[in-house]
């Protein structure tokens, strides 16, 4: 079995994404194993101190599956049934890349906003980081 981690973050672009995957997992050989994972940044240490732990993260876990809620939709409406996961990490490409590697992932796919060589080197975006660091395939899709 093939599994694919595809990191989404809610906006139009994770959406189209979610619309054209089902097209791409033609080229796999049996059966596909699909994760959407959603990383939530830590609130500021302020608001942290109004909320519980457990408050805290109900909060990034309700966040987190609103962000995850059109891709999910679009993907059972073409038949596919993703496993969703949401992680809190100040480092979003980082923390992909850790999730990938521990819960041995094949293959992560993700969007791409598909801007030029110069922005992407002056934004450091964090599809080019998760390329940057990770050990397995990485698709980007824009």
């Amino acid at each position: 079995m093939t599994r694919i981690l595809f990191p989404v973050d809610g906006s139009d672009l994770s959406v189209q994404v979610a619309g054209a995957l089902p097209a791409r997992l033609a080229v796999y050989q049996g059966p596909v194993e699909i994760h959407l994972l959603n990383v939530q940044r830590p609130v500021h240490r302020d608001v942290g101190q109004f909320l519980a732990h457990d408050g805290l993260q109900a909060l990034h876990r309700e966040e987190g599956l609103k962000a995850l809620a059109a891709e999910q939709a679009v993907l059972a409406a073409a038949g596919l049934l993703p496993l969703l996961h949401v992680v809190v990490d100040d480092q979003p490409a980082e923390a992909i890349v850790r999730f990938a590697r521990e819960h041995g992932f094949d293959q992560i796919v993700m969007g791409s906003h598909g801007r030029g060589a110069l922005a992407s080197l002056l934004l450091d975006s964090v599809s080019a980081e998760v390329i940057r660091l990770a050990d397995i395939p990485v698709t980007l899709i824009k």
